[in-house]
């Protein structure tokens, strides 16, 4: 081999260690010769054909070395990146599922407050003045004044089934009582004395059955329909 050929292939060697030193140099923020200087640094650098055959194969293994440590970098460096943005989706994402948790529970509790407002709004069965007796027409009169407008018909479809809004009903076999047959009747004491003889007190405390155990009358209408009590 010539010499011109021994150091054009040493120049070749010594441009692949040099751009694999700027590689690695760029990775670690070192400044690198320029494209214009890259030949002039080939022409300093102890060149492959001066080194000692012996050393030359170690000369290359360092060259691929570096590449391979450049690569891992990279790699490194890109997954990274990667990791870092799926972590920023995912938060996105849980702030997301959050607010929409936050957005149901406030309109969930809007909602029950209107019910208990409009569960308020109805008259209270010590606004009305008792009587001796009550036909089925003003019981159910006293009923709507009384039950909240949506919950009105469930409640009518239990005292339908279960007294035909006879407040004065009585199962003869189980001792249940009134409009809505509580058993036993004597439990409409808690919401008046007059239990026995005042539908508006049988009412007043129908309602409250139904609202703490069925959470409302259509709950408990619901509950009626599958099981034929409640």
């Amino acid at each position: 081999m010539s010499r011109i050929s021994v150091r054009g292939f040493a120049v070749a060697s010594a441009t692949a260690v040099t751009t694999v030193g700027a590689v690695v140099g760029v990775a670690s923020g070192n400044a690198q010769p320029s494209g214009d200087n890259l030949e002039a640094t080939a022409a300093d650098a102890t060149l492959l054909a001066d080194i000692p055959v012996g050393q030359q194969a170690q000369v290359q293994v360092s060259s691929l070395t570096q590449q391979a440590d450049a690569q891992a970098a990279a790699a490194d460096a890109a997954a990274k990146k990667s990791a870092e943005e799926a972590a920023r989706i995912q938060a996105a994402k849980t702030a997301e599922a959050k607010k929409e948790a936050a957005e149901e529970k406030a309109e969930r509790e809007a909602e029950a407050k209107a019910e208990r407002a409009s569960r308020d709004a109805v008259r209270d069965a010590s606004s009305f003045t008792a009587k001796g007796s009550y036909t089925v027409a003003e019981v159910k009169a006293i009923a709507r004044q009384m039950i909240p407008a949506d919950q009105f018909q469930c409640f009518s479809n239990i005292v339908d089934h279960e007294s035909s809004w006879n407040y004065r009903a009585q199962n003869a076999s189980s001792g249940a009582y009134g409009l809505v047959q509580a058993l036993p009747g004597s439990k409409m004491s808690s919401a008046g004395a007059d239990w026995q003889t005042n539908p508006a007190t049988q009412i007043k405390w129908g309602l409250n059955y139904m609202n703490t155990r069925y959470d409302s009358p259509c709950g408990a209408w619901s509950f009626w329909q599958a099981n034929h009590w409640y």
